[in-house]
């Protein structure tokens, strides 16, 4: 076998690897807390836990999809935020709810598409336009709402969207099948192939007739539906709407799920599944961090060390 078969070889067997590591740990996570808080390992908190981590996870879907191709998207915490507002409002002023979760998936497909345009064809810098993107977006959203919650909803929204299939909440639901719908498009669509052939050298696509300006706008388009469809599942979880579900916090779960993944931030390698079992593992860890009495900004110092530990051991990769 070819060196270069031997390194193929390993690099397919790279996030299996990882996976069984994530689950030791997850597993390692569990049991301590399991000593220091009986409670944690109760049924009710352990779904708590599962229904946090959905939200989480759909949006580290959408984040991967875009990291793949060596981009980042700030926006997406702001962008859910925003459509969770623009729906709600819809809602609560007598619309239709249905009608409503497609305004919510429109609207932040919608952003999506606005990062992808400008990144994908003016080639503009991913970090400073998903920032900029993240300002108007926030601002927009407390400008609509005036800084209050959009609430009272009809019963019927929550109807499907709390229920629960053999005792799995609906979220949970949704998240397991679109990641496996993502890491199959991933994985065996011409989609999947050059999305990562644009992250791991775009000169090098473009020779190979990669559509890279394409590819990398339709990452952004990706990432702004997931932002939307965690709209959904998150309001309807919460019973309201409002500008402070985007916070800078969560952008830094949804990066800390990824980095945590495996996810290189370099571009060119990710799988969206280790993506999604990242967002368990980051929830669980905030989850303890609760039930000890940490304080929320320790947690933020946790999760930074965490996103440079990371970032660290994938540039060692990555030089290798």
């Amino acid at each position: 076998m070819s060196t270069t078969d031997d390194g193929s070889a390993v690099r397919r067997f790279l996030p299996s690897l990882r996976s069984a590591l994530m689950l030791l740990a997850l597993a390692a996570l569990l049991m301590a807390m399991h000593v220091y808080a009986p409670a944690f390992l109760s049924y009710r908190n352990l779904i708590n836990v599962l229904v946090q981590s959905s939200t989480l996870g759909i949006l580290a879907l959408g984040m991967t999809v875009v990291l793949i191709t060596g981009g980042i998207d700030l926006s997406m915490p702001a962008n859910m935020a925003l459509s969770a507002i623009i729906g709600g409002m819809f809602i609560q002023n007598g619309g239709d709810p249905a009608v409503g979760c497609v305004i919510m998936l429109a609207s932040a497909t919608a952003v999506g598409a606005l990062n992808g345009f400008a990144i994908g064809y003016l080639g503009m810098i991913p970090f400073v336009v998903t920032l900029a993107t993240m300002s108007v977006a926030s601002g927009v959203a407390a400008w609509l709402s005036e800084g209050l919650s959009i609430s009272k909803f009809p019963e019927s929204f929550f109807d499907v969207l709390l229920a629960r299939i053999g005792g799995v909440p609906i979220s949970v639901l949704v998240t397991i099948l679109l990641t496996i719908a993502g890491t199959w498009l991933l994985a065996r669509s011409i989609f999947g192939r050059h999305l990562y052939a644009a992250g791991l050298s775009p000169r090098a696509a473009r020779v190979a007739r990669v559509p890279v300006q394409k590819v990398t706008s339709s990452a952004y388009v990706f990432a702004g539906a997931a932002s939307g469809i965690a709209a959904i599942l998150l309001t309807a979880r919460l019973g309201a709407a409002s500008a402070n579900m985007g916070t800078d916090g969560v952008v830094l779960d949804i990066i800390s799920a990824c980095v945590v993944g495996g996810v290189s931030i370099y571009g060119g390698f990710g799988r969206l599944y280790n993506a999604a079992l990242g967002a368990v593992i980051i929830t669980v860890i905030s989850n303890a961090l609760n039930l000890l009495g940490a304080s929320y900004f320790l947690g933020l110092v946790i999760k930074g060390l965490v996103i440079i530990t990371f970032i660290f051991l994938d540039a060692r990769g990555k030089n290798k």
